[in-house]
């Protein structure tokens, strides 16, 4: 399961809106690198393809494909400033390189 904070909610609503998306899923994969990390890759889907898992965070609906569904187990979207810019950030901790915020 995906948590999305309501931050990204409200940003992908726009990206949506934007994009000229409504009502379509946001699909999210991971691709493993060389050095065992993850890439994220996202993106407005219409593209219904076997094996995908439908799931809703925060009114979003979200796809996520077979390979990349043990991955995302536990992981929260969220849209964050750093350095002065706002991204979406994704806090994975089955991401070998995820380091937790230090309180």
């Amino acid at each position: 399961m995906i948590t999305v904070t309501p931050a990204a909610a409200t940003q992908v609503r726009t990206a949506s809106v934007q994009g000229n998306a409504i009502g379509l899923p946001l699909r999210i994969a991971i691709q493993t690198k060389p050095d065992g990390g993850f890439h994220y890759l996202m993106g407005f889907d219409d593209q219904e393809k076997a094996g995908d898992q439908k799931m809703e965070s925060e009114g979003v609906t979200l796809v996520v494909d077979d390979a990349s569904q043990p991955l995302v187990a536990g992981m929260t979207l969220d849209y964050v400033e750093i350095d002065g810019k706002l991204e979406f950030v994704f806090i994975n901790p089955n991401d070998p390189n995820y380091r937790p915020p230090q309180a």
